[in-house]
């Protein structure tokens, strides 16, 4: 785990103990089948985690990096990013604010209606730098809750590829290592990039140092 001030990652101890490729739920399923290995990996366009830490395709495989995940129980780990709700880019007029709560710790962060709630592990949503603060080797996570009125919606969409959306008085961010989300309704759920079944209470812990990437 990264603190304020060191540096990341350092020169590899080996090469890698297990071997993969695809995007951001392909390297989730390594790491949940290889806990604690040293990972080579061939990103695809898929893969935001790789923009994040600078992977190219192929890496060198010189550095290794202490990486996080979210660890979402019966939903199994992400190593990116998950959504719970609508997503940023379908935030359209026409979609209606739910009542959820959203409790990062011993705080609740956020108490009413929104459209969609962010998970973050890592920085970037389909090529989108939707959470700038993302680290995916500090030990935490990153939560935005999105309750924009119907007339913000379209001006959102329009800057989330550039980070730009942030900060805005209708998002409202949070950080810690522990989340739980209550929706009344099961909610959409798309954990890195992939649909899964909805759900009305999600709860996400971050687990420090789950693996090691070679880049």
């Amino acid at each position: 785990m990264i603190r304020p001030g060191e540096p990341w990652g350092g020169a590899a101890a080996g090469p890698a103990t297990v071997t993969g490729a695809g995007g951001d739920a392909d390297l989730a399923a390594l790491v949940r089948d290889h806990p604690g290995a040293r990972i080579g990996f061939r990103p695809d366009p898929r893969c935001d985690l790789a923009r994040a830490v600078g992977l190219s395709d192929p890496g060198d495989g010189s550095v290794e990096l202490p990486l996080d995940v979210l660890d979402l129980g019966a939903a199994g780990l992400a190593v990116n990013l998950v959504v719970s709700g609508q997503a940023p880019n379908r935030h359209t007029a026409w979609r209606r604010r739910r009542p959820v709560t959203v409790e990062v710790g011993e705080r609740t962060l956020f108490a009413g209606r929104a459209l969609g709630v962010v998970i973050a592990n890592g920085q970037f949503r389909d090529g989108c730098d939707l959470v700038p603060r993302g680290h995916p080797g500090d030990g935490r996570l990153e939560v935005q809750v999105y309750a924009l009125p119907r007339g913000q919606r379209r001006a959102l969409r329009a800057r989330l590829g550039s980070g730009s959306h942030l900060p805005h008085p209708a998002i409202v961010t949070g950080t810690g290592s522990e989340v739980r989300v209550s929706w009344r309704r099961p909610a959409p759920l798309e954990v890195d990039g992939r649909p899964r079944a909805p759900q009305a209470v999600l709860e996400a812990t971050v687990r420090p140092d789950a693996y090691r990437l070679l880049v």
